[in-house]
Formats: C-alpha cells, sequence, structure tokens
C-alpha cells in the first residue's frame, strides 16, 4: 500500500489513478497518525512552496513525514513535493523546506517562457531504481528548479540544467509528472512500487 499526502495542493486524482493502474492499493490521508504508520509515502504537490509549507506545518504533517524519512522508509515528492525536500525556495523566503536535501530551489531566467510546460528529455546522471532504461520523455509543469547535486540521478535541460529527479537513500523525487506522462510514468511508478515492496521485506526481516 502506497499512502499519498492530502495537504490540500496536490494533484490526487491523477496520482491516484496512476497508482491503482498498476495495481497499487492506495490511501490518501491528511492525518498525521496515518503518515506516521505509512510504509511508503507520496508527497504530491502543485501551487506555491510557502503555501504548502505553511499547510503543511498547520496539519501537524512535518513531524511525521519527517519521522519516516528517519525511520528509512520509502517516499517519493512529486514536482512541488520534491521541491519540499530541500532546504528553502526562491519562491518563498523564510519558509522553512523540509531540508531532507541542502540547497534552495531556484526561478528559471532566461528566454525561455516561464513556466516550462511540456514533454522532455529526462536523463539518468547515475543508477537508480526509477531509470532503468536510463531516462525518459516525461511531462513538467513548473517554474522552480533545484540545481544539480550530489542528490541527483537525472537531468534535464530547459535555458539550464537542472536536477529533474533526486535520490537519497530512500528518498526520491522527480520534478515532473509521473502520473501524466503515461507509460513512461506508469514505468517509473511502478518502479518505485517495486522498491518500495523490497524496502517493506528487508524492514520485516531485519526487524
Amino acid at each position: 500500500m502506497i499512502t499519498v499526502v492530502d495537504y490540500g495542493m496536490g494533484n490526487l486524482r491523477n496520482v491516484c489513478r496512476a497508482l491503482e493502474e498498476i495495481g497499487v492499493e492506495v490511501v490518501v490521508t491528511a492525518d498525521p497518525a496515518v503518515v506516521r504508520e505509512a510504509t511508503t509515502v507520496i508527497l504530491p504537490g502543485v501551487g506555491a512552496f510557502g503555501e504548502a509549507v505553511r499547510r503543511i506545518d498547520g496539519l501537524g504533517l512535518r513531524a511525521p513525514i519527517m519521522d519516516h524519512v528517519f525511520r528509512g522508509k520509502p517516499l517519493l515528492g512529486i514536482c512541488l513535493g520534491m521541491q519540499l525536500l530541500f532546504e528553502s525556495s526562491e519562491e518563498s523566503p523564510g519558509a522553512p523546506g523540509l531540508g531532507i536535501l541542502p540547497g534552495a530551489v531556484s526561478r528559471f531566467h532566461g528566454e525561455l517562457p516561464v513556466p516550462h510546460i511540456g514533454w522532455n528529455d529526462v536523463v539518468a546522471t547515475r543508477q537508480s531504481v526509477l531509470f532503468p532504461g536510463g531516462g525518459g520523455v516525461f511531462y513538467f509543469v513548473h517554474s522552480y528548479y533545484a540545481a544539480e547535486s550530489d542528490a541527483s540521478i537525472a537531468a534535464t535541460e530547459y535555458g539550464t540544467r537542472f536536477a529533474s529527479a533526486v535520490q537519497k537513500e530512500e528518498v526520491f523525487g522527480v520534478q515532473f509528472h509521473p502520473e501524466k506522462s503515461q507509460a513512461a510514468g506508469l514505468s517509473l511508478l511502478r518502479a518505485f512500487a517495486a522498491q518500495t515492496a523490497e524496502a517493506a521485506t528487508d524492514a520485516k526481516r531485519g526487524g
């Protein structure tokens, strides 16, 4: 089962539909207790960084999300959900991200239209279970991006080269929308779900 965190700013219907299409049982919740006990969490997100932080904190979700990560359980951040993994964003100065990954999220600057909307290449930059085939073409909608770093596992070009996917242990993030990316997106979610099942099995053996 995968728990999708509902803090009022996610594309929940499409995310759930995509997970159900690959045969995954889904629960959608804003209950901190349910998040704390979840085996696997997806943190979606559409909208402003600062408002997302305000809602997450207002609902008491920060602590259970961080506890989930601390205990080594799988988490996938999608779009704004990936940006929330970082410490801060240029979009909302002073709003503290989850800080799971170091650094700040920046706004696109240059001649290309902002937001970056549409299909674009995602190229794997290091090995990850999310990209067994080395990358693919995925659907993006965003105005802010994370620079490449030690956590980057894939990159995309849009006026500048940025991290389109990140990973730190069992925490994953993708800037694009797998739930809108047709076969490539379903393949990625299937790979994440398989990793989730493997992690859960290992945890039971360890316990």
